[in-house]
């Protein structure tokens, strides 16, 4: 909504720019000005002013400026109408509000209400973890164990949840408060009409949003017990899929270090800080999105994406490159970094040295190298066959970058590679239509999981001889009568959503490898529950109507055997039982376009690593 410049004007005259930066740094009087190190580069001389009398901060450093309002978004990475509500509420004023009515305005103000009264919930609940972790040594000594110093520990909020089922109702006297359940701390059984906490026995990681306030929790076993991890589910204030861990805390060390580094958890994220990587921030259990992106760009104009070398890893880095395509320019820096398979980054530091890390980091493989390695996937550059294959994978990738000098010259690395010009190759892709956003086909011919790269624009129906081509046919309607695992994945992951919270990535990628219609039904539940949380059966049911799964999968679910009434620990063992033959399967499928990609090049020693890394999966099975 529009602000009249009159309210901001007011806005500024009433807040003391000095008190608003202090809040974020140290500020010590020199003359008629206040002086600190600014919080925007690294320094250590002092050239950051702030002037009481022009209400304005000026670095001489770097050269950032402007008022209270500039600050709060510079450092705090808040948006325009956050900075405003934020000091509005500070200074008592009411932020002007568009032609509504009385009862609107009353119905905002409570939701606003509800909201702050939701997070004064949840900042009570991590005050209360965090003191219980000072008591209880057994998880002091796991930390410890883990190399995480107790300053790192207090950076981060840390915490302990005891293992009872009931802790959280010493803490806050009304244990029946809906807002316990709707913070997602404390579970409701509708069944036997029963509160327990969510959390039990476990390392907590208070998550903050970009003003520092507690919106959602991630937990740790202490040992091997399943789920190891365990995030808060989707609330009014948390969403996953927005929101990354340790960005709060890393805010001034990313403008300080250059670059965000991504990884792939929390423990991750502690690790590094402790190691000397403060910048690190993690997903919350799910792909990279373009909201993380956006997110990050409002910090720091480069990034760094961490990913263990497996092929697991490797379809994670595939989302997050999917993601950051449409956000990169001409001044932002997006590189990819793959670890060893047997190592991720804490293990690695402490195996190699911050040092190897560090130059692992610079040496890291800019974003358009890894994207035409992508799209090479499958494609012999050595034939026409080849390099047309490799046009037609690269054009969705290259149509998702934004107009920029950047996009021409990614098109003129591509036109080297499939030996055309590149105005003629971008004359092709202009024919052809393609869509802007698809997907990069799996190495076996079939879409990757959960991606859309490689897509073919849609087929039009059939009109006669040179007319057009035949529409696809919809995926065959199946008769249910012998039930298979595959089958019993769909009713079992359908009818119960809470349990794709403890799928990992080979869970995932042995789902969606499965022959039609298994394998795209899965890809889209995973898409569907990225973009949603977890739903019941009505809500997914109405979505399938606009896909080509909804007859045969309906089948499954209204025959004899839908909706499994199994207690949740018996459905997920017996989901796991399926999963078992289904991950063999993949891994052997992975072993074979291994081995026949390593007789082509034996020399190839990445391809026997990887190889090797399968055997060991397989082993563990």
């Amino acid at each position: 909504m529009s602000i009249p410049a009159s309210f901001i004007q007011d806005l500024l005259q009433r807040v003391d720019i000095v008190d608003v930066v202090g809040r974020y740094v140290p500020l010590k009087k020199s003359g008629a000005n206040f002086m600190g190190l600014c919080p925007f580069h690294g320094e250590k001389s002092p050239s950051f002013s702030v002037s009481p009398v022009k209400q304005f901060f000026h670095c001489f450093g770097c050269g950032k400026g402007g008022d209270a309002i500039a600050f709060l978004r510079e450092h705090t990475g808040m948006e325009f109408m956050e900075a405003v509500q934020s000091l509005a509420q500070e200074v008592g004023m009411q932020v002007p509000q568009e032609d509504i009515s009385p009862q609107q305005r009353a119905q905002r103000q409570a939701a606003k209400q509800q909201q702050d009264s939701l997070v004064d919930t949840m900042e009570r609940a991590a005050q209360a973890y965090c003191e219980q972790l000072k008591s209880t040594p057994h998880a002091i000594d796991y930390l410890k164990r883990r190399g995480v110093s107790g300053a790192v520990s207090s950076r981060y909020g840390l915490g302990y949840a005891p293992a009872g089922w009931n802790y959280l109702a010493s803490v806050f006297p009304d244990y029946t408060s809906r807002l316990l359940e709707e913070g997602g701390l404390v579970i409701h059984g509708a069944e036997d009409d029963k509160r327990y906490d969510r959390f039990r026995d476990r390392i907590m990681f208070p998550i903050r949003d970009v003003k520092g306030q507690c919106i959602g929790f991630g937990g740790r076993v202490l040992g091997d017990e399943k789920p190891k991890y365990l995030n808060s589910p989707e609330t009014p204030l948390f969403h996953k899929g927005r929101e990354l861990y340790g960005l709060y805390e890393a805010r001034t060390d990313l403008r300080e270090a250059g670059y965000a580094l991504v990884c792939e958890g929390y423990m991750d994220v502690v690790a590094l800080a402790q190691l000397g990587f403060p910048n690190a921030v993690a997903t919350l259990g799910t792909a990279c999105t373009g909201d993380h992106i956006h997110k990050l760009f409002r910090f720091t104009e480069a990034v760094v994406f961490s990913f263990d070398g497996d092929a697991a890893g490797q379809r994670a880095a595939r989302k997050a490159l999917e993601a950051v395509l449409p956000l990169v320019n001409d001044t932002r820096s997006v590189k990819f970094l793959f670890l060893p398979p047997e190592h991720d980054p804490d293990s690695f530091i402490r195996t190699h040295g911050a040092d190897a890390f560090t130059r692992m980091v610079h040496a890291a493989m800019p974003f358009n190298q890894f994207l035409l390695q992508v799209a090479s996937e499958g494609c012999d550059l050595g034939t026409a066959p080849g390099r047309a294959r490799l046009s037609n994978q690269a054009q969705p990738l290259w149509n998702l970058l934004p107009p920029s000098t950047l996009k021409r010259l990614v098109l003129d690395e591509l036109a080297q590679h499939i030996a055309l010009p590149a105005q003629e190759l971008e004359g092709i892709w202009q024919r052809t239509n393609a869509p802007a956003s698809s997907g990069h086909p799996a190495p076996d011919g079939r879409q990757g999981h959960g991606s859309r790269w490689g897509e073919r624009p849609p087929r039009q129906p059939w009109a006669g001889p040179g007319r057009g081509r035949p529409a696809a046919p919809p995926p065959a309607s199946r008769r249910v009568e012998i039930t298979t695992g595959p089958d019993q994945a769909v009713r079992l992951l359908l009818g119960h959503m809470a349990l794709l919270e403890r799928l990992d990535n080979d869970d995932w990628d042995a789902l969606v490898h499965l022959p039609t219609p298994h394998g795209p039904l899965f890809a889209w539940v995973e898409a569907f529950h990225q973009a949603h949380g977890t739903q019941s059966w009505a809500a997914v049911q109405q979505q399938l109507d606009a896909t080509g799964h909804r007859d045969w999968v309906q089948q499954l679910m209204s025959g004899p055997l839908g909706h499994p009434e199994d207690d949740p620990q018996a459905q997920h063992q017996e989901l796991r039982s399926i999963l078992k033959p289904l991950l063999t399967q993949r891994i052997r499928q992975l072993q074979t376009q291994l081995a026949q990609a390593y007789a082509s090049d034996p020399g190839n020693q990445e391809l026997r690593q990887r190889y090797q890394a399968l055997l060991e999966r397989s082993k563990n099975l």
